[in-house]
């Protein structure tokens, strides 16, 4: 094992990703056994549940056999999740349509909604950039969520998210429909060599804007950086130096080159990049409709449900997995919509 090589002992950066590495084989055998032993146990405990015909030894079967589905649906689903980088941590950009303020604030649910899914999975969720509407919302936020497989649950939800509801907005009390897009791309490790040449890349500075305290607010802290060549642009806002943000901002710009030759090595992922469509009619992946009725539907996997709140509240397992069980659907561009909303 290199964790057993003393000249790795010295380099904590190898030492660091090596670890990582060996935590998420660990937890993949762990539940491997896991689910080996348990299902022996169920078969044994079936057989005397039937020579006995002891009816709560059945129920007790019936029980574990639940639990023991839910446990291979989970495996299953990380075994789909063998890409390059899926095991990665990821940042998320969310991004408001045309509207103004309906689609700002739409953009704010959407941030509210993966802040709760990173808080569910145990992950840790910092916002890297923020900029907030005129009048409410946001314009554009990015989040860093750290955590096993970020990447690979959330890439997902890259596309364009569709509103559609009676607007808190409008004193006539009609129904809007708003868009916003969503992209998110793997955090890559240090030791990836990425060719940046900071000479095609444009830096500006400016001052911060919402909370993060009287520091930030009155200097020219954040950095954002637009590379010339591909018209990437990454920004960051959090740190408390212009310096830390400048780093930072370095380490998104790469990992989004990364992404961007990821993709180009593969054609057939072209649909993940669907944030460069159009946030508008026809573009949607996803529909949540709140009136006149409660519905959020994937239109790739046509995966639906009418728990509309407990999907804002974090809850997309469902559509995550739906997505990764059906890997045709990353190759298909869908522009389905829910009638004639």
């Amino acid at each position: 094992m290199q964790s057993e090589n003393p000249a790795v002992w010295n380099d904590p950066e190898k030492m660091q990703k090596l670890n990582k590495e060996r935590s998420l084989l660990e937890k993949d055998i762990t539940a491997w056994k896991s689910l080996s032993s348990r299902s022996e146990d169920a078969l044994v405990l079936l057989e005397m549940a039937a020579e006995a015909a002891d009816e709560s030894s059945f129920e007790e079967v019936v029980s574990e056999t639940s639990a023991l589905e839910n446990l291979v649906h989970e495996l299953e689903i990380k075994k789909m999740l063998s890409g390059e980088l899926d095991g990665n941590s990821t940042y998320l950009s969310i991004n408001a349509g045309a509207g103004g303020t309906e689609a700002q604030d739409w953009a704010e649910m959407l941030y509210r909604m993966y802040m709760r899914y990173g808080e569910k999975q145990g992950y840790k969720v910092s916002e890297i950039e923020r900029s907030d509407g005129e009048a409410a919302g946001i314009k554009s936020a990015t989040l860093l969520i750290e955590g096993p497989y970020a990447y690979g649950y959330l890439k997902a939800e890259n596309g364009v998210h569709r509103l559609v509801r009676v607007s808190p907005y409008d004193a006539n009390a009609r129904r809007h429909t708003s868009f916003a897009s969503v992209f998110c791309w793997a955090e890559v490790d240090d030791d990836i060599k990425i060719d940046l040449n900071m000479n095609d890349v444009k830096v500006d500075t400016y001052r911060a804007s919402g909370a993060g305290g009287q520091h930030v607010n009155k200097t020219d802290s954040a950095v954002r950086m637009t590379h010339m060549p591909t018209g990437i642009v990454v920004q960051c806002q959090n740190e408390r130096s212009q310096h830390a943000n400048r780093d930072r901002a370095i380490k998104m710009l790469k990992a989004a080159l990364y992404e961007r030759e990821v993709e180009a090595r593969n054609k057939a992922k072209d649909e993940a990049n669907s944030v460069k469509k159009a946030v508008e009619w026809g573009s949607q992946i996803r529909s949540y409709v709140m009136h006149p009725y409660q519905l959020v539907k994937d239109h790739r996997t046509q995966h639906e449900t009418s728990q509309v709140q407990t999907v804002m509240d974090g809850g997309l397992d469902d559509f995550i997995y739906s997505y990764l069980k059906n890997p045709v659907n990353e190759r298909v561009a869908t522009s389905a919509g829910l009638g004639d909303e």
